[in-house]
């Protein structure tokens, strides 16, 4: 299938039109079609290993992600590959005799928690192309969907935005005039739910653990916003439009100027997924973001992925980040999962006329200037410099910890960038302010308590040891932070350690410096791979000790894409007044002034 020619006038930034994003969907569900079973109803997709639910729910998470993609393809009518007609025969044969052994056998929701999650998508496919596919059914087949479908109208079995996927299943059985009543009472139960963790400014925590990542926007926001349009159903839009539009005020700051977005949180798989918000909010108006600069991020995201190998010499799309990466997976990942990218196609809902489509691309934040703003209620600072296109994002007010006694490289790190890690075990931790016990182990970051941000600031407090507390703050200014750690209680003398930015030979440069309490020493700690590509990384680190029952450590770190970029001391002079209290004189001759006068929680 020939590629299209790229389009400069049309597309500056990125060369690529709606002919694009036609043609890359169309390849990519024309390669999984040689792993489809006998009658389609199971895309048994290659890969490093089974999820957790086993091939046959794998089968099913092939079947309905890819299925949501081709719905998307064709909900304007345009099919010219017949991709409906495969997925339509895949309905009938796997809801034929589900739970069975069958070659094409769905499982049913009852035996396989995943399946609810892949209903969603089979639905919000099925709603898509409702008058092209549904309307067009034998009678006993939609019988037997519908009858497939319906667990999903049960309460969520897990208390997250698993609450979203029966909604969505809901929000098509009442167009399809099915369990009406009941499906209006499980939109109802999924939006009260999720309103307890609506926090404001746009966004939601993911549960209640205050897990902040790129779910808020194309899981959270995506399904009541996308069910409120289709539903037309003016007052929901009213209420979760203007979220989305906050949120999204947020998000469009997360995206390289290269295309990457930012890999902080868990399921970085879907990979270009993150462009589904921004094209929703083109498509019900709720966005603070031109037509222009809404395709100029999604394509720019697209091709991010697709230039750097996301997919294979089959043109399957692979468990990673770029290429194949098993640390950025989860137990819950199959071979299937990483087509949940087929969000990010959303566009194509809009007509080809439509100024998404037409107008010029214009630039995103990170290309027109420096940004550096607090994310309302969440604890995330970005930093972004137009100079390099360079996004990060600090750390200090996620919650979501992994199992007891480790933390999650997702979510743990006090700092994450669209060019770097993060580290994962065994290497030490990037972007990392530890504890050392006699034998060098890093102490763990665990749960955070986010203690307020500013215009440039943020600050938290985590406990690494019983009785041992840290204060931690970052302060920016251009490419500049000033890294700051108040630890209180330890015993005299314990070792402490800072960590910078892991970098690869040809990426970004990474500084880190001395400011206060640490030894004028830079090391460099031996770290591996990350999902920016193989080994070998560097990974810079300072070391202290501990003196008194409060002791101050203070370094100046900078990530920069830049030239031969001068000393990160050349960027900020930082003076430590008191035990608590830091002023700096930034390059350009503005000042700041942080306290880490947090008060010190009563120990347990």
């Amino acid at each position: 299938m020939p590629t299209p020619p790229e389009n400069r006038e049309l597309s500056p930034y990125t060369g690529w039109t709606r002919a694009h994003w036609e043609t890359t969907a169309d390849r990519l569900l024309l390669a999984v079609r040689p792993h489809a079973s006998p009658r389609a109803a199971l895309v048994d997709l290659p890969g490093p290993r089974p999820s957790w639910s086993g091939p046959r729910s794998d089968g099913l998470e092939g079947y309905a992600r890819t299925f949501l993609l081709a719905a998307l393809r064709a909900a304007h009518g345009d099919d010219p590959h017949g991709h409906l007609d495969r997925y339509a025969e895949g309905l009938a044969a796997g809801t034929a005799h589900p739970g069975t052994t069958g070659p094409d056998s769905w499982p049913r929701m009852a035996d396989t928690r995943q399946a609810v999650v892949e209903s969603a998508s089979v639905a919000l496919a099925l709603r898509l192309t409702r008058h092209h596919l549904w309307d067009h059914l034998d009678s006993r087949v939609r019988e037997r969907i519908a009858d497939w479908l319906l667990p999903a109208l049960g309460p969520s079995p897990v208390d997250n935005n698993w609450w979203l996927f029966g909604l969505t299943v809901a929000g098509f059985l009442q167009d399809a005039g099915i369990e009406t009543d009941r499906a209006a009472a499980t939109v109802d139960r999924a939006l009260e739910r999720i309103e307890d963790w609506y926090l404001g400014d746009g966004w939601y925590s993911d549960g209640d653990n205050r897990a902040f990542d790129h779910y808020n926007p194309w899981a959270l926001h995506f399904y009541p916003v996308l069910h409120a349009h289709l539903s037309d159903d003016r007052a929901l839009l009213d209420r979760y439009g203007p979220r989305l539009r906050a949120q999204l005020d947020a998000h469009v700051h997360l995206f390289d100027t290269n295309g990457a977005p930012l890999p902080y949180g868990r399921s970085l798989t879907y990979r270009f997924a993150a462009a589904a918000a921004p094209w929703l909010g083109v498509l019900t108006g709720h966005t603070p973001l031109t037509p222009g600069a809404t395709r100029r991020l999604a394509s720019g995201s697209l091709r991010y992925f697709l230039d750097r190998g996301a997919t294979d010499a089959r043109g399957l799309l692979t468990l990673g980040w770029h290429g194949p990466y098993e640390p950025v997976l989860q137990s819950y990942s199959g071979p299937g999962s990483p087509y949940w990218a087929a969000k990010g196609f959303l566009g194509l809902l809009l007509p080809a006329g439509h100024p998404a489509w037409t107008d010029p691309e214009e630039p995103l934040p990170a290309e027109r200037a420096d940004t550096v703003r607090p994310f309302g209620p969440t604890g995330l600072l970005v930093q972004t410099t137009a100079a390099d296109g360079v996004v990060r994002l600090h750390n200090h007010g996620s919650n979501h910890v992994g199992d007891p006694g480790t933390d999650d490289p997702g979510y743990s790190r006090h700092a994450y960038s669209t060019r770097t890690g993060p580290t994962g075990a065994p290497d030490p931790a990037d972007n990392h302010f530890a504890l050392l016990d006699a034998d060098g182990r890093a102490t763990r970051r665990g749960p955070v308590t986010p203690l307020g941000s500013g215009p440039d600031r943020a600050l938290s407090r985590h406990t690494p040891l019983p009785g041992v507390h840290v204060v931690s703050a970052v302060l920016v200014h251009g490419r500049a932070e000033v890294r700051a750690h108040l630890v209180l209680g330890a015993p005299e003398g314990t070792p402490v350690r800072q960590t910078g930015w892991t970098v690869h030979p040809d990426g970004p440069v990474s500084q880190l410096h001395p400011v206060h309490g640490y030894a004028p020493e830079v090391t460099e700690l031996p770290t591996g791979g990350t999902l920016q590509g193989p080994a070998p990384t560097r990974t810079p680190a300072l070391n202290g000790t501990t003196s008194g029952p409060a002791a101050l450590f203070v370094a100046l770190a900078s990530l920069t894409a830049e030239a031969d970029p001068a000393p990160v001391p050349d960027l900020a002079n930082v003076q430590v007044s008191d035990a608590r209290t830091l002023h700096v004189t930034w390059q350009n001759g503005t000042t700041s002034r942080l306290a880490l006068d947090a008060p010190e929680p009563e120990d347990q």
